[in-house]
């Protein structure tokens, strides 16, 4: 057995592709898995942050001084 992945951002291409393969009797699943609510809350706020000034500028060398 073999599986295919697609992803597309058009609706239209994804149903034409799903009536395909119904054609020719070909099993398949789909799966839409939203984003975690917690993580969109904290990326969506880091983004304001950044908006109002709330950030700190890094150089390249200082982050990688973070990672050791």
């Amino acid at each position: 057995m073999e599986t295919l992945i697609f992803r597309s951002n058009s609706q239209e291409k994804l149903e034409a592709l799903k009536a395909v393969a119904k054609a020719l009797k070909i099993s398949f699943e789909t799966n839409t898995k939203p984003y975690d609510p917690e993580f969109v809350a904290m990326i969506k706020k880091g983004k304001q942050d950044l908006k109002e000034g709330k950030g700190i500028a890094m150089t390249l060398e200082e982050l990688e001084g973070l990672c050791k």
